[in-house]
């Protein structure tokens, strides 16, 4: 093995202590592959089959955990109990293949394209509408219902419902979504959120809808699971809005989020090294170094970004972060830890091969996803 390699095949104790494999954590990436009604697919199956045996821990696409939350066409379901056989299809997969089964938790919100959800009728903490639009509507402006205190309190609790749904149907963990512009990010945000009763307001009680989903989910698994149980939240450090969320308030959410209890937080960012847009001093300095410096060791990080090759890897883990997810780059190349622990980095392929969606085990709707979307991977 490649000594430069070392650190990043080694072995990772997390805080509730189940042992991880390795640093190399696959990415939740969204695949459009399910069945129409919210069960996992064969071919979604196998394609998380074929990324599960290099790293230690897969995590899967979101599921939606209420019918309003559905994000996506092509997303699974967590929503009802009838859903926990399909679930358990995927985990099984994952887990046969020696890595940790953990399932990304959502809701959608105001992200929602009206074709997905009942009625039509998009929710959100207000009714501001999304700057770019749904996930896949061409409506850019539709504007979202108000949530009643009462519907929060509802799809907190069926954050709780999927939580144990996915105990019961085997998975290792669950992460719960609070990134990417989704619901839970739309409480925290001063764009989307201007409420005046408790789950709005100043940035505290913008936190209020997140750090509920956090207790209700912990309360499901000391309820239901064992120690064992990985719960970590994933957030996205800024927002192009003005207003928005800044640099500083997530700042601000991570520094609360890292007295929790949870296993692991996970930023969202497109780049590993990108800078704070505003609300920090210094915003020539990397995100991921404010993160870690006010995480301070209470809970590991997993960082993420546009993350190839084995050199960019390793240049990722010398920041300091303990754990490191790779996305597009284990479509192109699912045999990338393996690669690297076998030291053939040389053989990584870093650009998608457009003739190998067969041996690359792909589903068709992810497929055609990529090749007709120009820009999203290297060489399309």
């Amino acid at each position: 093995m490649n000594v430069d390699n070392k650190f990043m095949l080694s072995t990772y104790t997390l805080p509730n202590g189940v042992e991880l494999k390795n640093r190399l954590v696959m990415a939740p990436m969204t695949n459009f592959s399910s069945n129409p009604d919210g069960t996992v697919s064969d071919a979604e199956v196998n394609y998380y089959a074929r990324r599960s045996s290099g790293v230690s821990m897969v995590i899967t696409a979101c599921t939606y955990v209420t019918p309003n939350g559905k994000g996506f066409h092509g997303e699974f379901a967590g929503d009802k109990d009838e859903m926990i056989p399909s679930l358990t299809r995927l985990a099984n997969a994952i887990k046969e293949q020696g890595a940790k089964a953990i399932l990304q938790i959502f809701h959608g919100g105001r992200m929602c394209p009206p074709e997905l959800v009942p009625n039509g009728e998009i929710v959100s903490a207000s009714d501001v509408p999304a700057v770019s639009g749904g996930a896949s509507t061409e409506e850019p402006d539709v504007k979202p219902r108000p949530l009643t205190e009462g519907e929060v309190e509802d799809i907190i609790k069926a954050f709780g419902d999927t939580t144990r749904r996915a105990i019961e149907a085997g998975y290792d963990g669950v992460e719960i979504h609070g990134a990417n512009g989704y619901l839970i990010q739309q409480f925290f945000s001063p764009h989307s959120n201007r409420r005046e009763d408790r789950y709005g307001g100043n940035l505290e009680k913008r936190m209020t809808f997140p750090l509920a989903i956090v207790d209700e989910v912990q309360r499901v698994v000391k309820e239901h699971a064992t120690p064992e149980f990985i719960v970590g939240y994933r957030f996205s450090p800024e927002e192009p809005e003005t207003p928005g969320i800044t640099m500083g308030d997530t700042l601000k959410l991570v520094d609360t989020l890292a007295n929790k209890g949870l296993t692991y937080l996970h930023v969202s960012i497109s780049e590993f090294f990108s800078t704070a847009r505003r609300g920090v001093d210094d915003t020539d300095k990397p995100r991921i170094e404010y993160l870690l410096e006010t995480i301070n060791n209470r809970v590991p990080l997993i960082g993420v970004g546009s993350i190839y090759s084995a050199d960019e890897a390793r240049k990722a883990f010398n920041t300091g972060v303990p754990l490191l997810a790779l996305g597009r780059e284990l479509i192109i190349d699912p045999d990338w830890v393996q690669k690297v622990a076998e030291d053939k980095e040389k053989d990584i392929i870093t650009k998608i091969d457009k003739t190998k969606q067969k041996e690359l085990v792909i589903p068709d709707p992810l497929w055609n996803a990529i090749i007709h979307t120009p820009g999203w991977f290297p060489g399309v």
